[in-house]
């Protein structure tokens, strides 16, 4: 691609950073356990996968942005849970329960606290461990020190 001509990504982000925010009140919510819900009902996992690929998290707070129109996102905990993961060199790829895979460069990307295991992934979406995963990870790594 020649220096001169703005990538896809860059044009991408031009266009949902000025989408008007269509109502104040969030339409969509995220529960602790990572299920989606719209209105008040529960989303099909399908559904939630797609809503989830126009996902952003900007300062804190959660949107869908399309070119068209941006919509807030109550996220009680975490956007995604992870069930699995799998290190690589120092790469870790991890699949949610969503059945959608993410990619993270190093061990520090999780972030332990009381709460669990979180750490972020793309357009700063925040995902936590799930309870077998979050016990692989302590087992792993803090216990065996690996």
């Amino acid at each position: 691609m020649s220096k001169d001509r703005p990538s896809a990504d860059s044009e991408l982000a031009k266009l949902t950073k000025e989408a008007p925010l269509c109502s104040e009140a969030p339409l969509f919510n995220v529960s602790t356990q990572g299920d989606w819900y719209y209105r008040g009902d529960r989303l099909p996992n399908k559904f939630a996968r797609l809503f989830l690929s126009i996902l952003h998290c900007i300062e804190g707070q959660y949107y869908l942005i399309t070119p068209a129109e941006k919509l807030r996102v109550t996220v009680t905990d975490a956007a995604l849970i992870i069930v699995s993961y799998e290190q690589k060199d120092h790469t870790f790829l991890l699949d949610s329960a969503l059945e959608t895979q993410h990619k993270v460069e190093s061990r520090e990307a999780f972030e332990l606290n009381d709460e669990g295991i979180f750490l972020e992934l793309e357009r700063g979406i925040k995902a936590k461990l799930g309870r077998a995963c979050y016990y692989h990870f302590i087992n792993e790594f803090i216990i065996s020190g690996n």
